[in-house]
């Protein structure tokens, strides 16, 4: 869930809108800020703007999903962070040790780290925001997945009490975190938003405090106005590399990345398939600008095990191998993507490139449906997909399955589009007979794919997937020490799921970014983000 991701990032618009900029050089004027204060244009006063959408929450411990992760990151901070190899990190704390078995880990936090109002923090703001972040009352959808290894995290979260007693204040600057088994993802999951420190006068005040919030990351949040203005400030008291911008101004819902690109409004844009020919041109004049990073990320179509007609593997197997990935990917995507045929993408630690995948397969797929439970396709009950949306035109890659469906097994397949917010917070209510959506990992582990998705007992396992033969593989390859032998775990687990049609997968992702020649430092990592504070503007 870099989400829950959940992705919002399940829909290539909202990936472009992500991570596309602009740096107005005056073709849009300056805005005043609450206080008055003119906002200059990008170039000017070491302004840069940036293309956004409104974050649905900037509240740590409850934000599921890639849109307001963006801001997040730029706002708060943890004991841990994603190098540049994307392996665990020091950030507030600056070292630490772990036990002989595994299982106790013990951090040593900087002392010159300040909240963005000037207040010292120390060891007891992460043990109070662990503590809220896993309290019913604050309704996170994240703190089982994310602080769930921690020992006492469960009876917090079923409300026996308010303490972990897995998390001890050593003194000031020592924290000691304990966990029920050795997990060799641990320290990753501490880089989520869920494990951030929050100032705990400020959550105990309670209302709207995260529509302000006083947190300890790179940036200030200066002004929010819904749907028009976002602007972070430089923290001149940031612990870490100091912003060398003094505003980052998010222009939300502004325009069309690409247009404003061209047309010199925008410093970034992220492309779509729309303009792919365009930019891929190397003879035109965006090629130099173009940078193709690959995203850890996989898109997938869900099943609802529990209910009928997925209940039944054939039937799965059937819709799974209905699907031309091929034509999908060549046609409707413009190679932009990559077929997936597994669940974890290249690039992930134990991708399988021998995994035999669900091909596609029409006449196969009319005989799974013949040996089903069923026995014909005009004895389905009616299906419908979920899928996000603003309630207009449905995605053309779903458009493009469903006609598949229609086409090569003569069913017809409902679309029900949820508003974003709905979709990305209560799926798990929401959920019909399938669902479309996606996720880009939240750190480079495959127990961040399949175990987090698929495992039963896991609270993003939406479909209600269950299967003890693949939960047993990933409890073993989540205690297992040696690596290779763990990867082997995972990747026999994923086959298994395939086989057994858990889901479809249909494409792994890549970004597609125009940068200008002028803005030097920002890089989109696999995982779908830029740290802004690395980030400058070069002088004509």
């Amino acid at each position: 869930m870099k989400r829950i991701i959940y992705i919002v990032l399940a829909l290539v618009i909202l990936s472009s809108l992500l991570v596309s900029g602009c740096r107005c050089d005056g073709v849009i004027p300056p805005l005043p800020d609450g206080d008055g204060v003119v906002i200059p244009p990008a170039g000017e006063g070491g302004s840069l703007s940036l293309y956004g959408i409104d974050p649905y929450t900037l509240d740590p411990a409850v934000s599921g999903e890639m849109t307001s992760h963006v801001y997040l990151m730029q706002l708060f901070s943890g004991l841990v962070r994603f190098g540049d190899k994307l392996e665990p990190a020091p950030d507030i704390a600056e070292s630490w040790e772990v036990s002989n078995d595994g299982r106790t880990y013990t951090f040593y936090l900087r002392q010159d780290v300040k909240f963005h109002d000037g207040k010292q923090l120390t060891a007891g703001d992460f043990k109070y925001s662990w503590e809220r972040a896993c309290a019913p009352q604050t309704g996170s959808l994240t703190a089982a997945t994310y602080l769930g290894d921690i020992v006492g995290v469960a009876e917090v979260l079923s409300g026996q009490t308010t303490d972990i007693s897995g998390v001890k204040v050593v003194n000031d600057y020592t924290l000691e975190v304990t966990i029920y088994a050795p997990k060799s993802y641990f320290l990753s999951k501490l880089t989520y938003p869920t494990a951030f420190v929050v100032d705990m006068a400020e959550a105990v005040a309670g209302g709207g405090w995260w529509r302000s919030p006083n947190g300890t990351g790179p940036f200030k949040l200066k002004q929010w106005r819904q749907t028009e203005l976002l602007i972070l400030e430089r923290n001149e008291l940031y612990y870490g590399g100091v912003a060398k911008v003094d505003l980052v101004v998010f222009l939300l819902w502004s325009g069309i990345p690409m247009n404003m690109y061209e047309t010199g409004e925008i410093d970034v844009a992220g492309v779509g398939s729309n303009y792919i020919e365009k930019v891929t041109d190397e003879t035109g004049p965006f090629y130099l600008d173009l940078s193709i990073v690959p995203e850890l990320s996989f898109f997938y179509i869900g099943f609802n095990t529990a209910e009928p007609p997925f209940d039944d593997v054939n039937i799965r197997r059937a819709f799974s191998q209905a699907i031309d990935k091929e034509k999908l990917i060549s046609l409707v995507f413009k190679g932009t993507m990559q077929p997936a045929y597994g669940i974890l993408p290249p690039g992930m630690p134990g991708y399988n490139e021998a995994l035999a995948g669900l091909e596609y397969d029409v006449e196969g797929a009319r005989e799974l449906i013949a040996e089903s439970s069923y026995g014909d396709i005009s004895q389905l009950p009616p299906i419908t997909i979920t899928t996000l949306g603003w309630g207009g035109g449905i995605s053309r890659e779903l458009e493009a399955v469903v006609h598949q469906w229609r086409q090569n097994l003569g069913v017809e397949v409902t679309v029900r589009q949820l508003e974003p917010e709905r979709f990305l917070y209560h799926l798990a209510e929401e959920t019909d007979e399938m669902f479309y959506s996606g996720w880009i990992a939240d750190y480079p582990h495959p127990q961040d794919f399949l175990d987090i998705l698929f495992h039963s007992g896991s609270d993003n396992n939406h479909g209600q997937y269950s299967n003890p033969g693949a939960d047993a593989l990933l409890e073993a390859a989540g205690v297992e020490q040696d690596s290779s032998s763990s990867l082997e775990l995972y990747r026999q687990a994923e086959q298994l799921m395939v086989d057994d049609a858990a889901c479809i997968p249909l494409s792994f992702g890549r970004n597609y970014v125009l940068i200008k020649p002028y803005v030097k430092g920002y890089e989109l990592n696999p995982l779908g983000f830029a740290m802004l504070n690395e980030v400058w503007l070069e002088s004509d």
